[in-house]
């Protein structure tokens, strides 16, 4: 009869794998369950929001807010990505002797990735955490209770607001930002490349084409509304006083990151799959 602590080495080592996929399975739940949360709680806020009474102020402040007030940073970004996108390519394509398809990958790479998911990256650092961080402190201060109270639903008045203006707004951003990149790619190849000028804009007008653009607007519009509703849902349901308020405004940059990312590959899929 074999020694009883070699049976429970064996058997320990028989329940390991299935521990970790039993943590796994959990994980995955749980991942799940958070995703059917967050669906719900946009849902309620389009289906609210579609109802009376409607507070257009609210949303051309958050347009503003959310629209104009980050034109400066998403300029930079745009002008310095298409900058260096056009020098790397450059450097690159030179060991192929294919220089003169510069023009043609800074007006594709901007209007298809870099102008989108940049853009959406930067809304998520201003305005995401700005979101997450003002619904936490009324949360945990009971001002959305007291609103509650005094029968205004927060869900019209504080969330559809902010989720239409940014999904409205996004798409604004991103053209702007793909004009602005592209324009700093061209800057940089005529002044620094040798680049003919109208030569470049020729190139970059053929290979511009319809299907770019509207790929463009559907992430934009996606990201918009990815932004506004991680920031609404982490800042509403806030807990724990001022640290809580801290916890949710990093997770709903964390989250809203990697959602952008992730339905940044599956429109992309969509598209060219």
């Amino acid at each position: 009869m074999p020694p009883l602590s070699n049976n429970v080495e064996r058997g320990s080592a028989l329940l390991f794998p299935i521990r970790c996929l039993a943590a796994i399975g959990r994980l995955f739940i749980a991942f799940l369950a958070g995703i059917g949360r967050i669906a719900r709680f946009g849902i309620t806020i389009l289906l609210r929001g579609a109802l009376p009474p409607y507070y257009p102020g609210r949303f051309f402040h958050e347009f503003f807010e959310i629209g104009w007030n980050s034109l400066p940073v998403v300029a930079l970004t745009a002008v310095f990505t298409g900058s260096a996108l056009a020098q790397q390519v450059y450097a690159a394509a030179s060991r192929f002797s294919a220089q003169s398809t510069v023009p043609a990958a800074v007006v594709i790479g901007m209007v298809r990735e870099l102008g989108p998911v940049l853009v959406g990256l930067m809304v998520v650092g201003r305005v995401t955490s700005a979101i997450a961080a003002e619904l936490g402190a009324m949360r945990v201060t009971e001002q959305i209770d007291a609103m509650e109270t005094l029968h205004t639903d927060p869900y019209r008045y504080l969330l559809a607001p902010r989720l239409y203006a940014a999904t409205l707004a996004l798409p604004f951003l991103v053209m702007l930002a793909n004009v602005i990149g592209i324009f700093g790619g061209y800057l940089l190849s005529i002044s620094k490349l040798g680049f003919n000028p109208e030569n470049y804009l020729k190139v970059t007008r053929e290979f511009l084409k319809a299907e770019d653009v509207h790929m463009a607007l559907v992430k934009s519009t996606v990201f918009g509304f990815l932004v506004a509703l991680l920031g609404c849902y982490n800042g509403f349901f806030a807990t724990g006083g001022a640290a809580g308020v801290g916890r949710s405004t990093t997770r709903a940059v964390v989250s809203a990151f990697i959602m952008i990312l992730f339905s940044n590959l599956m429109i992309t899929m969509f598209f060219f799959g």
